[in-house]
């Protein structure tokens, strides 16, 4: 069964997320006692044709007793994190951007972990058709570029790009963004639907071997290595199970690592065994692109995963005036925090919020 949470306003989720969590302190981690996970199943949404972290991370045993519960698939990191703040799901992940104006809302969650990011091996593009007239950031007013969602890390990196291109926010407007299934991207471009489209991972890799499309830019252009977006939990989640919730986020962190430090040929096999395993009717024909998990740091949440939006965050109006990133995030949970650096730093394996 598919969980299909409408794409409620900010507001309406709050409304709800309030409602279902109650108050909102986020747990002090040492309190956590060696008694063990206090929940020992966890809800969530994941990705068609992929396998996620948390996925990952219970294949590999590193959830110990901690079930996870697949009640549906999510197209959309906003959605998804909605899903986790109206109680639906127990944890979800997003563009820290939206992480960033649930809270702001009022959404009583906090990011625990790092879950995808960019390098200069992996990136989010994007593609005109190889004929197109589009050749350069002004040449974009008045056209469609497909996105997998609104409000989140594509929108951010267009307004950006076209921003710092000396585009106005009157100009920027007349970008018209289409949100579109990221599997259905692709096709839209090639047969004319949009005049460009955001394509990343795998489904880049693939549009790129088949020929017939031009990169306009990508967004490791504009910002280098980077994170790009959080888990995020309750804060009454972690409140009442700070346990489950070190478990849980280091356990992801562990898998990030093995990513990292895994041969290529190997993290596929396990991701193809974990696909044809969990009956999905999936395809695992994508994976043999897959190079790197592109999660900086074994997960751990910096400032600047924040202010790097903040240009972004002030002309939505989502935040006004500075950020106040310690609000959002809490590495507290993450035990590989603590620990030195995974020295590879490569391409996005999950799609982006």
């Amino acid at each position: 069964m598919k969980l299909q949470l409408p794409l409620l306003s900010v507001a309406a989720a709050v409304v709800l997320a309030l409602t279902v969590s109650g108050c909102g302190g986020s747990a002090d981690a040492g309190q956590a006692s060696q008694a063990g996970p206090e929940v020992k199943e966890l809800r969530y949404q994941g990705w068609a044709n992929q396998v996620t972290f948390p996925e990952l991370a219970a294949d590999l045993g590193y959830l110990g007793d901690i079930k996870l519960n697949w009640v549906g698939n999510t197209t959309s990191g906003p959605q998804d994190i909605q899903s986790a703040a109206t109680n639906q799901t127990d944890f979800g992940g997003a563009f820290t951007g939206a992480v960033t104006k649930l809270i702001e809302a009022g959404a009583p969650v906090k990011g625990v972990i790092n879950y995808y990011g960019a390098d200069a091996k992996n990136f989010s593009g994007y593609y005109v058709k190889a004929d197109s007239d589009i050749k350069g950031p002004r040449d974009l007013i008045g056209k469609k570029i497909a996105v997998n969602t609104l409000g989140a890390h594509h929108e951010a990196v267009i307004n950006t790009y076209l921003t710092k291109n000396g585009l106005s926010q009157d100009e920027i407007k007349q970008v018209q963004l289409v949100p579109l299934p990221p599997n259905d991207t692709e096709e839209a471009i090639r047969r004319g639907q949009v005049d460009a489209g955001t394509l990343g991972g795998v489904l880049q890799d693939r549009a790129i071997e088949a020929g017939g499309l031009r990169s306009l830019f990508n967004d490791y252009e504009l910002f280098g290595t980077f994170a790009g977006g959080q888990i995020v939990l309750r804060n009454d989640f972690i409140e009442k199970n700070p346990n489950t919730t070190r478990e849980f986020t280091t356990a992801i962190a562990k898998a990030l690592k093995w990513a990292t430090e895994t041969p290529r040929e190997e993290v596929i096999a396990r991701f193809t065994k974990i696909i044809e395993s969990r009956g999905r009717n999936e395809s695992t024909a994508n994976l043999k692109y897959w190079k790197s998990p592109g999660v900086p740091n074994n997960g751990v949440i910096k400032d600047e995963d924040f202010t790097r939006w903040e240009a972004w965050l002030n002309s939505s109006g989502i935040v006004k005036g500075n950020l106040t990133p310690s609000k959002y995030y809490t590495n507290d949970f993450n035990d590989l925090a603590k620990q030195p650096a995974a020295s590879a730093t490569a391409s996005s394996g999950t799609t982006k919020g």
